[in-house]
């Protein structure tokens, strides 16, 4: 098999029963993407499988997405308030930061049940009972039992808070997909791409979840929006930052070993040791861009909060940064918020081991890089 953009796009359209994927911006991305893993991945039969099955999903939902909305125009005028963005490297504890921010029931955060299966839109009346949650436990299930090691390295479940990856790899314009198989000429495009219409399509997705499933004042996390924060604030005018720090010594090796072990499904290329100088310079770019973002902006869309604060009073910590961006924090949002950090102490889903020099990477090589970042967020816990 080799993967081709004109039947990924028939398959899905196959399988959906529909037509059409809208203003056609996602083409491109999918046609760069689809070329790069047929020539630089080295993928296995299985990966190619995965990957089109990946990719046929995405489509799938970007078609039904468009149904919806010719459906029901109205669905346009929905005002998507906020958002308040978790942002910061790799491992450096936006996820935890992220699902404190999701138990406080001010906020509509993306979960992983819907943001894989986003139509029929979600209902208030039912949003505990889907059964795409069912689904999507039976998938994380049958995950975890093939790649074991997952559950250490990144723990999901099927209606917590997740990662907006799949909102933007609608569009196919996402560095995420760096993550199933290596796309360097891809990850070159997307990386200096025009991100404005990926944004104004994930907006379009955020006013469709929230439609008949509010509140519209969402939160939502992925790193990778470090590279077009400027397309994003485009999309979103009133958006606010929550950034996370963390030394970035400690955080390469294991956004490595992420990377490997999931590049490992799909494909039998050991590329470790060149997996390091690219995530350096690519995460490098990502924080170097968002700091000269912050330059013009100005602070009073962030709050910074270190990783090491988040292991020793993670309530405080956000009550601080809440404070610091214009966000309330009453009563009900600090017993939720204090409930979900009791029942989820750091380590609770076991130990992620790797080695920094596994992947051709020294500590001091890594701080030199990072060196201009460490100096202005004190970033050396």
């Amino acid at each position: 098999m080799t993967l081709d953009a004109e039947e990924l796009e028939a398959e899905a359209k196959a399988q959906a029963g529909l037509d059409d994927f809208g203003d056609g911006e996602h083409r491109e991305g999918l046609e760069r993407l689809v070329r790069s893993f047929n020539l630089e991945a080295d993928l296995t039969e299985t990966g190619e499988l995965m990957q089109r099955i990946r990719l046929v999903s995405l489509l799938s939902s970007r078609l039904q997405i468009e149904e919806t909305y010719r459906a029901h125009p109205s669905i346009e005028a929905e005002e998507v308030e906020g958002p308040v963005f978790v942002i910061g490297l790799p491992r450096t504890g936006t996820t935890a930061l992220s699902q404190l921010v999701a138990a406080d029931p001010q906020f509509r955060s993306l979960r992983l049940w819907e943001s894989s299966s986003p139509c029929p839109p979600p209902e208030s009346a039912s949003e505990h009972t889907d059964p795409r949650i069912a689904d999507t436990e039976a998938g994380l299930e049958m995950m975890n039992q093939m790649f074991p090691l997952m559950q250490t390295m990144h723990h999901e479940e099927a209606t917590t808070a997740t990662e907006c990856q799949d909102l933007l790899g609608m569009s196919f314009r996402t560095v995420h997909f760096d993550g199933f198989g290596r796309v360097p000429s891809y990850l070159e495009w997307v990386t200096d791409c025009d991100m404005r219409g990926t944004y104004r399509y994930h907006r379009r997705v955020l006013r469709l979840l929230q439609w008949h499933c509010p509140p519209h004042l969402w939160h939502l996390k992925t790193p990778v929006h470090m590279f077009a924060l400027e397309a994003l604030l485009e999309a979103y005018p009133n958006a606010r930052f929550l950034w996370s720090h963390r030394d970035p010594a400690k955080v390469l090796g294991s956004v490595c070993s992420l990377i490997h072990y999931c590049r490992s499904w799909s494909s039998d290329r050991d590329d470790a040791l060149e997996l390091g100088p690219e995530q350096l310079d690519r995460w490098w770019l990502a924080v170097s861009r968002a700091m000269d973002f912050r330059s013009r902006v100005g602070d009073e869309r962030f709050a910074d909060l270190s990783f090491a604060d988040l292991q020793v009073d993670p309530v405080g910590a956000l009550a601080t940064a809440f404070e610091q961006i214009g966000i309330a924090f009453g009563d009900a949002s600090r017993h939720a918020v204090a409930g979900w950090a009791t029942s989820h102490p750091p380590g609770s889903h076991g130990q992620h081991t790797y080695d920094l020099a596994d992947f051709g990477l020294d500590p001091d090589q890594v701080r030199r890089r990072f060196a201009p970042y460490m100096e202005t967020y004190d970033a050396g816990a």
